[in-house]
């Protein structure tokens, strides 16, 4: 009995090695590792981070396309170059189409602005999307298929995993402007700190290779790169794909100045199925919110969560403003990409209390309106003390202690985080640090007396979002 029990045990034990090992071959399983083996998802940087001034930064090059403009942050900024991050922002007109590509490194897409669709080619799915066999025949149409197409709309935060091509469209009747974050440092990135684009077709103008040796960044020659297939020799690629010579000049871009965001011409047409009923009265997309993870398979992940909404906040004041945030529990894909993000709105005046990022980075982007910020280091000294202006991007390094006050016009934002599970630790108001200490030990911090210490602790009711109101009183 005892030698069948062990022989079980020894059975059970190899299926699940077997099972695990399969597991660690796939790429994109990473999130139902281990919390240790999680914690190293990021490389470091191979020197000290030099963050005793930092800048609200705004984009350093201009490029310009057929149907709209890329604009691209400095990526040898100290800053980034500690966070191991990369940021641009494209503007796409309508029936404007970001050309497929692929990135070494995962991104995160906010939508600032617009609506449009757009495809994800997952490696190894099949062509779920095809025209109807009968309708294509009886028409002489030629039978199309292809993976599934996505929408899109503002407040949308969209994922990319690193080498997994996509494209976008904007299907909208205003400019779709998008901001995109590129976690360089991740694990998935195997090269080095810099974002790579892979294109598979056109000739966009790309960084010069002495640009990531530390020269000028903001000055741009205009030169253009190849896609993926300029480098291969014709007779491979007509062999390959079995197409004529002419037609690989035609892949190959040699005379293709539109770069990297072309207008789409009057036949462009994807296959996508039309809203049922119920979803046009709501009007609005139908999420799923009982998704855990584990029903979702790889070809048919969901890669999208709206953070822009109201409705969608985790965190509301009404006279102080709004946090949505967008994590592994609401969207289980970030898990594998190991990011996250954090959608901000202050009214006119508010405040978000003083609080740090325990386990990440933080890149904000400014979205709308101003406001004063103030991020204080390890040594208890002011690296940045201004004003953040929409359009700006202001990096805040792991465990720095960050203070915001809106403008009069109000300020929203985006908060890109280096971890699928940002913790936030607030050092006022409810639920803060302040809160979680005996009286006995505030008044001995302090050198106060046991009243005080109460008004410390007890003085600010209200949670991450502070109104403007009691403050602003007792200025006057």
């Amino acid at each position: 009995m005892a030698r069948s029990s062990l022989l079980a045990f020894l059975c059970l034990a190899v299926f699940i090695n077997g099972c695990l090992s399969q597991t660690d071959q796939f790429p994109w399983s990473w999130g139902f590792q281990g919390s240790e083996a999680r914690q190293q998802h990021r490389f470091h940087s191979p020197k000290a981070c030099h963050l005793e001034n930092l800048r609200a930064e705004e984009p350093a090059r201009r490029i310009e396309a057929e149907a709209g403009y890329t604009e691209l942050w400095e990526p040898n900024n100290e800053e980034f170059q500690c966070a191991g991050v990369n940021m641009v922002r494209h503007t796409i007109r309508p029936k404007g189409l970001l050309l497929p590509g692929f990135t070494n490194a995962p991104k995160l897409i906010f939508v600032v602005q617009g609506t449009g669709i757009r495809g994800v080619a997952m490696p190894g799915c099949p062509e779920t999307y095809e025209t109807d066999l009968r309708r294509s025949q009886s028409s002489g149409n030629f039978r199309d298929q292809h993976q599934k197409i996505r929408e899109f709309r503002e407040g949308d935060l969209l994922v990319v995993p690193a080498g997994v091509s996509h494209w976008m469209y904007n299907r909208g009747q205003s400019d779709l402007i998008l901001i995109v974050f590129v976690d360089t440092r991740n694990v998935a990135n195997q090269i080095d700190p810099f974002a790579r684009k892979f294109y598979l077709s056109g000739r966009p103008e790309m960084m010069r290779r002495g640009e990531r040796e530390g020269r000028s960044f903001r000055e741009s020659t205009g030169e253009k790169s190849g896609n993926v297939f300029s480098g291969f020799a014709d007779e491979f690629l007509e062999e390959a794909l079995q197409i004529d010579s002419g037609l690989v000049r035609r892949l190959k871009g040699e005379s293709d100045e539109r770069d990297r965001i072309v207008f789409a011409e009057e036949d462009f047409d994807v296959l996508m199925p039309e809203k049922d009923d119920q979803e046009r009265s709501r009007g609005r997309y139908i999420e799923k919110e009982s998704e855990n993870g584990f029903e979702e398979t790889v070809c048919t992940l969901r890669l999208k969560h709206n953070i822009g909404r109201s409705e969608h906040a985790d965190v509301f004041n009404p006279r102080g403003g709004r946090l949505s945030t967008a994590n592994f529990n609401n969207l289980p894909f970030l898990r594998q990409v190991r990011l996250s993000a954090e959608r901000g709105v202050l009214y006119s005046n508010a405040i978000s209390a003083p609080h740090y990022t325990v386990n990440a980075h933080t890149v904000a982007y400014a979205t709308r309106g101003s406001a004063r910020v103030q991020v204080v280091d390890n040594y208890g000294q002011a690296v940045f003390d201004g004003e953040v202006r929409e359009g700006q991007v202001l990096v805040i390094p792991q465990n720095f202690v960050v203070m915001t006050r809106a403008s009069e016009r109000g300020f929203e934002w985006i908060a890109f985080k280096t971890n699928d599970n940002a913790i936030t630790n607030l050092l006022a108001g409810r639920v803060s640090q302040m809160r979680l200490l005996p009286l006995g030990v505030l008044s001995n911090m302090y050198r106060i007396s046991r009243e005080e210490a109460q008004r410390l602790k007890y003085g600010q009711p209200e949670m991450r979002i502070f109104s403007p109101g009691r403050s602003q009183g007792r200025r006057e």
